[in-house]
């Protein structure tokens, strides 16, 4: 690696990193990336579903020439039981109806590679293969990186080293990961025919489907699972939080492998062909987990911010993750004007942050790590859905009884109004 002084140095070239050096690059900063995988991409794994609007600002048009792989036209909701699924579907031109609006599916290594490209066009150089060791401080100041007998020295570091980053652990801005702060995500890349996909799924070769499930996903434990489609494959994956983990005796493989199999799921799959697996660590607490954003010549990005939501309708990262290094890359232009990297410069990205969309929905949404920590969730509403939809729909000739009876029964036999009334109470109270 070169011995010169960089105006930044990025660790790690996941959508946080390289969104940070194009738009460094762009403004005619010398940023290097550091990357520790074989290529960028190499080491990244999502579901697959990224929300356009973030890379917007940056590349604007970029679904024209990126590597996506479909435009997401149809969501679906599902409740499961090991048998059974409760089904919501929407679609609508509005999902799609401008370049803002409009969400993809991805493939990591495909996209994050055109990434790294387009921030080799602008200008930044990339160095994959480097595991950075520690980051170098002088006197509290981060002044560069240390990789292995190797240091490189810059006015900042951008720490973009994903959910365990152990460089912001060691410079005291992050705390240890605490097992009900994370999800173990585990994803299959199932090979279909293009064809098979649209027929199957009943979409056109530009169209695709978003499919979140809760329940028997995770038999019964806080998560879920995911199904998205790509041009001629499918992402399928489950996602455990890693506390609940031991709620049930099924590891986390054996859930994906099951929810394969799901009376459900399996007719969509059926002829498939695996052709890549992929375990990560996934945040999940949402704003509560955001830790210290900078300090002396160091900012923290994406992942390794803790950016991530999991609605259940929907999860969310990759677009906060691009923002979030737009955010940095602008706090580090203007640092670079003054020629002042210290923490107090550095704050100007928590201003920024704290004003940007970002912090509004993870704000907005704070609450859903304590819903979601509610076993109701998982257990007795997919066995009370299935319960009542199975009753709605079923004709023996029996008298009956209505759908508000329905309800109350179900209500009646998998909770008790106590535990409704409570978990009511705590859900207003997070909120």
């Amino acid at each position: 690696m070169s011995e010169d002084k960089f105006n930044a140095i990025i660790v790690g070239g996941g959508l946080a990193g390289l969104s940070a050096a194009i738009v460094l690059a762009k403004a005619g900063l010398e940023v290097i990336v550091i990357e520790r995988g074989d290529a960028c991409g190499m080491k990244n794994v999502t579901g697959g579903r990224l929300y356009g609007h973030s890379l917007e600002k940056i590349i604007p048009g970029f679904a024209q020439e990126a590597p996506i792989e479909r435009k997401v036209t149809k969501e679906k909701i599902s409740l499961m039981t090991e048998t059974g699924s409760l089904d919501i579907g929407f679609s609508s031109d509005k999902l799609s109806s401008t370049a803002e609006s409009a969400s993809y599916t991805v493939l990591r290594a495909k996209f994050d590679e055109w990434l790294a490209e387009k921030a080799e066009e602008a200008g930044a150089e990339i160095v994959p293969g480097i595991r950075v060791d520690e980051c170098i401080t002088e006197d509290g100041k981060v002044v560069g990186i240390k990789a292995g007998e190797d240091e490189l020295f810059a006015d900042v570091v951008i720490l973009a080293d994903g959910v365990n980053s152990l460089l912001a652990q060691k410079l005291g801005l992050k705390k240890e990961l605490e097992p009900a702060q994370v999800a173990v995500g585990a994803k299959e890349v199932i090979k279909l025919s293009e064809e098979t996909i649209n027929e199957r799924f009943g979409v056109t070769s530009d169209e695709g489907v978003a499919w979140m499930s809760a329940g028997d996903p995770t038999v019964g434990g806080f998560g879920g699972g995911f199904l998205y489609t790509n041009k001629d494959t499918v992402s399928l994956g489950v996602c455990a939080t890693l506390s609940d983990i031991g709620y049930s005796e099924v590891s986390v493989p054996k859930m994906l492998d099951r929810f394969a199999n799901h009376p459900s799921i399996a007719p969509y799959l059926e002829g498939g062909e695996i052709v890549e697996y992929s375990a990560h660590l996934v945040p999940e607490e949402g704003i509560h987990m955001v830790p210290q954003l900078y300090g002396d010549g160091v900012l923290v990005v994406g992942d390794a911010a803790g950016l991530c939501i999991n609605l259940g309708f929907t999860v969310r990262g990759m677009d906060f993750a691009i923002e979030s290094g737009r955010l940095a890359a602008e706090t580090v232009i203007r640092a670079n004007t003054y020629g002042n990297f210290s923490a107090a410069a550095l704050s100007y990205y928590k201003q920024l942050f704290d004003n940007s969309f970002i912090m509004r929905d993870l704000d907005s949404s704070k609450g859903f790590p304590t819903l979601l920590t509610r076993r109701e969730i998982f257990t007795n509403l997919p066995d009370m859905a299935d319960d009542i939809a199975a009753k709605l729909f079923t004709v023996t000739g029996e008298p009956d009884q209505g759908i508000v009876m329905y309800i109350i029964n179900s209500l009646a036999e998998h909770t008790s109004a106590t535990d409704l009334v409570n978990m009511i109470s705590e859900v207003l109270e997070a909120f």
